[in-house]
């Protein structure tokens, strides 16, 4: 592997962050955006930052990029709770729901699939 970026969980990760930012900036209640708009948006980018962090510590330990992947796999699951309040709440529709949900989901067999790789 050439770097992280070469790496398609991280291309996913790092697309989903920025649809979410974009979203949460466009479609959320001023009032949400530095409160769920904002925790959304953190959870998403740490995906990708924790992919590339420990990306780049693997080669000291192997172990320590398990773990890194391990932190990118809770981000996603917080992500999935926020979408599914942002949907509950109005803030985005089923259908776009739907989409980044699936998304989330994917990145997660992602990272499991890429954990696995490296034990």
């Amino acid at each position: 592997m050439a770097g992280y970026k070469d790496l398609e969980v991280y291309q996913g990760a790092y697309r989903l962050a920025l649809e979410i930012h974009r979203q949460t900036i466009e479609k959320y209640p001023r009032h949400e955006q530095t409160e769920l708009g904002s925790q959304i948006r953190r959870a998403s980018k740490s995906i990708a930052f924790n992919i590339a962090e420990g990306y780049g510590k693997q080669k000291n330990s192997k172990q320590e990029f398990i773990r890194y992947l391990y932190m990118a796999m809770g981000s996603a699951n917080e992500v999935a709770v926020q979408l599914e309040f942002s949907k509950d709440l109005g803030y985005i529709s089923e259908a776009e729901y739907a989409e980044l949900i699936d998304r989330c989901d994917k990145i997660g067999r992602q990272i499991n699939r890429l954990i696995e790789t490296q034990k």
